[in-house]
């Protein structure tokens, strides 16, 4: 092989590399590299636990998210499901831990029950607005949202939620398996089960087919309706563990947790490689995308980033992200 052809084909493979995720993979070690020069605490244990926190919350619901996306659609109202299942999980628990004090496995289950119930909820309302009333899913999705909101703001007067059982708090806020915190633990099992779904189901190759040609997808018999309702049921009930687990965090159901993952979980999704048109998408990079966000925004904090200035600084990198994967998957393809 000549050297220019050498050359070429080196640089089509670091286009390839670089659009099918390394990106994300050069700017996360850049973050990381730089923040444990200049900033010691970045790997100090107990920011170590917080980052793993915060991105297993962040991974559930971009999953859902993504799904939803690869379909066709968007979900806006996943922030307000964490807050609903929230509040819902604690006004179970703390009556019936009161009325079962001896049997609190039992009062955690239930409400655990009925907060993901909350979620599949409204989500099944969702994918009922978009495929079987034909509403745009953002319109949907954004009534929903509005709905939650008023509904959670109304029964918990903005009062925060107490009584749930120590133990419920102790497992899943605070409780770790051989160090890592459970959260972490629940979401690396539903980030498999989506990853082996996408890959060797199929419903997983329904999902991309709906989001791809729906037409298509239509005329080969696949329920397309049945499909769409069952993304945003999923959206709605990973949003709902997302809830779950900042509950168990926190100690109490709160009808403001949550109010910046549908913004967040949007941009993993996008940052990730998810098509805003459908039809594409991987878990892989979305997860990727979602632990990139988390340690930008952890390496924010650490270095008393203003507020205002982080949305400022998130809202710049996703742009950069998309030209930039935008330009590298064009150089690829034509490749």
């Amino acid at each position: 092989m000549s050297a220019p052809s050498a050359a070429s084909g080196r640089r089509q493979a670091a286009s390839r590399f670089l659009a099918g995720g390394g990106l994300i993979v050069l700017l996360l070690l850049v973050i990381i590299v730089g923040m444990g020069l200049i900033q010691p605490r970045f790997f100090n244990r107990l920011n170590l636990l917080n980052i793993s926190r915060s991105f297993a919350n962040l991974s559930i619901i971009a999953l859902g998210q993504m799904l939803v996306m690869i379909a066709g659609g968007f979900d806006l109202s996943v922030g307000v499901v964490v807050a609903l299942s929230s509040v819902v999980a604690a006004s179970l628990m703390a009556p019936l831990a009161e009325l079962w004090p001896d049997l609190a496995l039992a009062v955690i289950a239930l409400g655990m029950a009925g907060a993901l119930a909350s979620g599949a909820l409204v989500g099944v309302a969702n994918g009922v607005a978009v495929a079987v009333l034909g509403i745009n899913p953002l319109i949907a999705t954004l009534a929903m949202t509005s709905i939650v909101v008023g509904g959670t703001l109304y029964f918990t007067q903005g009062i925060p939620v107490y009584g749930i059982p120590d133990s419920f708090m102790a497992t899943f806020g605070s409780g770790r398996l051989f160090g890592v915190p459970a959260s972490v633990w629940i979401a690396l099992t539903l980030i498999a089960l989506v990853i082996v779904m996408q890959r060797s189901t199929a419903f997983g190759r329904h999902v991309h087919a709906v989001g791809g040609n729906p037409q298509a997808t239509r005329l080969s018999g696949i329920g397309l309706r049945r499909v769409l309702i069952a993304v945003y049921a999923i959206s709605g009930s990973l949003a709902a563990v997302t809830g779950l687990m900042l509950t168990a965090l926190v100690g109490s159901g709160q009808s403001s947790i949550g109010s910046t993952a549908t913004i967040e979980s949007v941009s993993a999704a996008v940052i990730g490689g998810v098509s805003l048109r459908g039809g594409a998408g991987r878990a892989e990079r979305v997860v990727l995308a979602a632990l990139f966000l988390t340690v930008l925004a952890n390496a924010l904090d650490l270095a008393r980033i203003d507020s205002k200035y982080q949305t400022f600084v998130l809202g710049a990198v996703l742009i950069a992200a998309l030209t930039g994967e935008k330009l590298l998957g064009k150089r690829a393809a034509d490749a």
